[in-house]
């Protein structure tokens, strides 16, 4: 009897617990067409950006890296 009001409960409150989900049937953004092409070109502007700061920081490394080995290469 334990295990089957248990189990009872633990359905009642899974339903319960996923109710909220079936209340919104709808799209509530009301984004048109022009707010994402908006959002998309703002995002193409950062990935432009991140392009050379990040061939930038491998130079950097390569840099610093290659300094070490010509300086262990002279002593």
């Amino acid at each position: 009897m334990k295990t089957t009001m248990k189990a009872a409960l633990l359905s009642l409150t899974s339903v319960l617990a996923a109710s909220p989900v079936f209340a919104a049937s709808q799209r509530s953004d009301h984004s048109g067409l022009l707010v994402w092409l908006f959002l998309g070109f703002c995002a193409l502007i950062v990935v432009a950006q991140l392009v050379p700061a990040v061939m930038m920081m491998l130079g950097i490394v390569k840099g610093v890296a290659s300094s070490k080995s010509e300086a262990s290469e002279k002593a």
